[in-house]
């Protein structure tokens, strides 16, 4: 059996009143994944249950069928594993983006989206500064533990390396908000709180004095861009335990993303993953590769996952249209030839559906059920013939916790 799993990020929705009452999956044309659910079956699942935050690190290990409550300690120890970083038992990692805030508002979580170049350059220098003996941490033990690891663009990660003598200082009970649910709103109240967070919340504000006069933010101005006013640290964590895909269903998986956040999901999940050149996971990615590395995947790996960022970055811009562009790049350069190199093989599965649902009124993730279609080998056809929330919500095939909706979807032997 050959699986794939196409993960359209966030692309779930609610009415629009620009769209005549319709979600951007309702408004979108979309025949390749409305064929699929002709072909197959709809339902719903619930990635985001009530008592984690509704981000993409608890959906999609929901998603790929695994309890938030066993196996999840934060978001930034996956996307350290997405560089390879192993976390010792006493160490933690904590997300660092750079952000832009103005009069105390979350303008823009990715720093108009700086490039790498940019923000590697960035951490290295606030790291000279931040962690220095005169630093404002004022204890040369502590800033000897910390460091700034340069990820993606605005995705960064910050880790405390500490021994029996010195655990982490940041706990479970260290609690701190994400940047991109925070857009175009008041910051004041949700800077980091409970153990440890007084650290945070000092680097936090001793970055805004070094950015301010940073050679890279005075270019920024003069080039009319927003700059990085700050660093945002949040989502800590230690080490993770997750199974291997493969000891949970006895078959080969590959990751093809953009984000380092599912790169380390697929990592820890025992997934190599496969680069895409052109692949931003922005607007702009390279939807057409993305589609062509995953019918070229089909044939040394039993199940393909393919992630595409674009719907989520639109929703959290509130660009509808934007977002309804990105779901017809998915559908013509990744669903179409996907799904027919796929049935190809004379037993196969596509399963199609977002992780979380993003509205754009809102630019943030919410809680809440997300449509899914899957179809092919040994799964019935019901009556939908759209692939929408409406659909999927009139079906009554629910899987909550969402957890469980993967052990449906891969056939056991």
């Amino acid at each position: 059996m050959k699986y794939v799993l196409i993960i359209p990020d966030g692309c779930a929705d609610e009415p629009l009143e620009s769209l005549n009452g319709r979600t951007p999956l309702q408004a979108a044309n979309l025949p390749a994944m409305d064929k699929i659910a002709s072909l197959g079956r709809v339902g719903v699942t619930d990635n985001t249950p009530i008592d984690f935050p509704a981000g993409s690190e608890i959906a999609n290990l929901c998603l790929l069928g695994y309890d938030p409550n066993v196996c999840f300690t934060g978001r930034a120890p996956l996307e350290a594993a997405a560089q390879g970083i192993e976390l010792g038992p006493h160490d933690c990692a904590v997300r660092c983006n750079l952000v832009t805030i103005r009069d105390q508002t979350m303008i823009d979580f990715t720093a108009d989206h700086i490039s790498t170049e940019e923000a590697t350059t960035l951490l290295e220098d606030l790291s000279k500064e931040l962690f220095s003996e005169n630093g404002p941490l004022g204890d040369s033990d502590l800033a000897g533990r910390l460091e700034f690891v340069p990820g993606v663009s605005y995705r960064n990660l910050m880790l405390y390396r500490g021994d029996a003598d010195h655990p982490s200082p940041f706990t479970t009970a260290t609690r701190s908000s994400a940047p991109h649910d925070l857009t175009d709103l008041s910051v004041m109240d949700d800077f980091p709180r409970g153990p440890g967070s007084q650290i945070l919340v000092d680097l936090m504000n001793a970055s805004a004095e070094i950015l301010a006069k940073h050679p890279i933010n005075v270019a920024r101005k003069a080039a009319g861009k927003d700059v990085a006013t700050h660093v945002w640290l949040w989502s800590s964590g230690g080490a993770p335990k997750l199974s291997t895909f493969e000891e949970r269903y006895g078959i080969r998986g590959v990751m093809i993303t953009a984000v380092d956040l599912l790169r380390g999901i697929g990592a820890l999940a025992g997934w190599p993953r496969i680069e895409v050149e052109g692949a931003t996971g922005y607007l702009d990615t390279n939807y057409a590769g993305k589609g062509e590395a995953a019918i070229e995947a089909l044939a040394d790996y039993d199940f393909v996952c393919v992630h595409i960022e674009a719907p989520d970055e639109a929703s959290h811009e509130g660009n509808v249209e934007a977002k309804i562009e990105a779901l017809q790049q998915i559908d013509q350069q990744i669903v179409a030839p996907l799904w027919e190199a796929l049935s190809k093989h004379d037993e196969h599965r596509m399963l199609i559906l977002p992780d979380h649902p993003t509205f754009c009124r809102t630019k943030k993730h919410t809680h809440g059920p997300v449509p899914l279609t899957m179809a092919g080998t040994g799964i019935e056809s019901d009556s939908a013939t759209t692939f929408d929330e409406v659909s999927a919500n009139a079906s009554g095939w629910v899987f909550d916790p969402g957890w469980t909706m993967m052990d449906a979807y891969i056939q056991k032997g």
